[in-house]
């Protein structure tokens, strides 16, 4: 699993609408569970061979409904307060019927409608292209209510001991391995993703919650002995208030990338998700109240642009950290500079992916697909422009092509999908827009690069394309310069280790980059002179927890995961203690 763990965080915002991404990015068995709202047996359907995960509801809608068998034993006390808030329906096996009902916000350890909801969203699943339901959005007396609960949370969290945070974090993280087969299945349903990639996801947010647990025991300051005996030492403490802002191409993971480290530090989190993916960051909210936090150290306010700002802005907050697009990144900037708020942005990239005459070639190939065709190509670090040199160009041209053309499109919690549907019907026209516009331009489409209707018609408004493979392509070409965030691969042809080193670094963003080459000493030289934050040598887009990710240039900056990330949620205080008398000049 650890040759899975992939990264990505775009294609979150602080409040764009749908689509417009670059501009604003285990295995489940059979169980049986008893409903504590009804008599009704609650049936969790095999997820193998089952195109939807099945729950008979009872007659409430509660969280029994949704995952009877996930609720922890010593958490069936709580049952009664959960019951009247989840938004779960019903679920079918063979029809798409997921229902979504409010609320959404978590606060103080509850579900909650917001005081000042502004209007109501709705939400779509991207496989069906139905509206699944709606939700408010938050105003600036909700989001007040929430910063404030989470103070009243804080200041009983951050007394604690890095060993009791790491208990919580460590019962956390096992509720999410007990919840997988649920968080992957509303992570599908809500994004539109692979059941198969969201089941890692999930995994790679357990690890993370793991990882930090046990860090959080470790942090430690200096100490500096002085002349005469005094000295002095250094405390890391927690910052406060953190707000965490996510993206829908990752919701979960990325609210559990931005809380762990934060939590294991001490802070308190108000985490605002997509517009586009509200659902699950709420189970992770649920997860985190079962496994013993306050009450309102980590809620979740659900909303736009506006409630952004409100939550960027307020006083009382103390970081913000974004996973997004490049002009909404420079707006969080703005705002938050106001109350001079450290921030941690996560941003948007063109990757540059070379591939040398000496790589294998088959190696070189399975390393394209995967910095190209993850999560639909809506990753934010993908390796889009596949550098190639000439004397191998047309053997690796045809094998991607072979390869892509095989990509099984449909149903995403069909157990054999392997590419699901697109975020958003905006999106994916923008997607295919940029595909038109490159054959404008000159580009050849070598396969793939249109709609796709599977043969199941309750998918037939789905959000679906086929895999684009993009030759001829120019450094001008737009769809080399700019990100799509889809399934499209531009091949560029080079000849020199100097030429593609040039063009690769010829761009403003720097988030990623990858080689692949048998040359050793090359393969350091070209990744040393890679202007990208986080490099691949003979993989991609691979991101265990414990290395930190991050960009440069307009990539964004501050890293996420590995010890790095401690140092973006905590601040150093330096004291020193005078073991004699004190002297005065005056």
């Amino acid at each position: 699993m650890r040759a899975l763990l992939q990264r990505e965080a775009c294609g979150g915002e602080l409040g764009e609408k749908r689509g417009c991404r670059s501009q604003g990015a285990g295995r489940g068995r059979a169980q049986r569970g008893r409903c504590a709202a009804s008599p009704r047996p609650a049936l969790r359907s095999p997820g193998v061979k089952s195109s939807r995960a099945a729950a008979l509801s009872c007659s409430r809608a509660c969280s029994c409904c949704l995952a009877p068998w996930m609720l922890p034993r010593p958490s069936l006390s709580l049952l009664p307060r959960f019951c009247s808030f989840l938004p779960i329906a019903t679920m079918s096996s063979k029809t798409s019927t997921f229902h979504l009902q409010q609320p959404l916000n978590y606060r103080a350890g509850a579900r909650i409608q917001p005081v000042d909801g502004s209007h109501n969203e709705e939400v779509y699943e991207p496989a069906t292209g139905r509206v699944m339901g709606k939700f408010l959005f938050s105003g600036e007396k909700e989001v007040d209510l929430a910063v404030q609960s989470a103070k009243a949370a804080f200041k009983i969290w951050s007394q604690k001991s890095g060993m009791e945070r790491s208990r919580v974090l460590l019962e956390a993280a096992r509720i999410i391995r007990e919840r997988r087969e649920e968080i992957a299945t509303m992570e599908t349903i809500n994004n539109g993703k692979s059941i198969f990639e969201a089941r890692v996801d999930v995994d790679i947010s357990w690890q993370c919650l793991e990882y930090y647990a046990g860090l959080a025991g470790a942090i430690a300051g200096q100490h500096v002995q002085l002349p005469g005996g005094s000295f002095a030492y250094t405390r890391r403490e927690a910052l406060g208030v953190c707000v965490g802002i996510g993206a829908w191409n990752y919701p979960f993971q990325i609210a559990c990338w931005k809380s762990a480290p934060a939590l294991a530090c001490g802070n308190a989190m108000i985490y605002k998700p997509s517009p586009l993916t509200p659902i699950s960051v709420v189970l992770l909210a649920e997860i985190f109240t079962q496994a013993g936090v306050p009450n309102g150290l980590f809620n979740v306010v659900q909303g736009g642009a506006a409630t952004g700002q409100f939550l960027c802005q307020h006083r009382d907050v103390a970081k913000v950290s974004f996973t997004g697009s490049v002009p909404t990144g420079i707006k969080i900037m703005e705002m938050s500079a106001k109350g001079i708020k450290p921030v941690t942005l996560e941003l948007g990239g063109k990757s540059p992916l070379i591939i040398f005459s000496d790589s294998v070639l088959e190696n070189a190939v399975n390393g394209a697909l995967m910095a190209n065709f993850l999560t639909q190509g809506e990753v934010c670090c993908n390796g889009t422009r596949v550098f190639v040199q000439r004397e191998i160009l047309e053997a690796f041209t045809e094998e991607v092509v072979k390869r892509t053309q095989k990509i099984k499109i449909g149903d995403p919690l069909l157990e054999d999908t392997r590419m699901g549907a697109l975020i958003s019907r905006s999106h994916l026209e923008r997607v295919l827009g940029f595909i038109s516009q490159a054959k404008e331009q000159g580009a050849k489409v070598l396969c793939g690069g249109e709609l796709y209707v599977p043969d199941d018609l309750k998918l037939k408004n789905g959000y679906y394309m086929r895999p684009c493979v993009l030759g001829d392509c120019r450094d001008d070409m737009t769809c080399v310069k700019e990100e799509i965030f889809g399934p499209v691969m531009s091949i560029l042809p080079f000849d020199t280790e100097e030429e593609v080193l040039e063009r690769a670094n010829n761009t403003t963003f720097g988030l990623a980059g990858g080689v692949f080459t048998r040359d050793i000493q090359r393969a350091h030289r070209v990744v040393a002179a890679l202007q990208a934050g986080m490099c691949f040598i003979n993989n991609y887009n691979i991101s265990p927890v414990e290395l930190p990710f991050g960009g440069y240039k307009m990539s964004g900056f501050g890293r996420e995961n590995g010890r790095a990330a401690m140092e973006y949620y905590s601040q150093l205080k330096t004291v020193c203690v005078e073991m004699g008398d004190v002297e005065s000049v005056f």
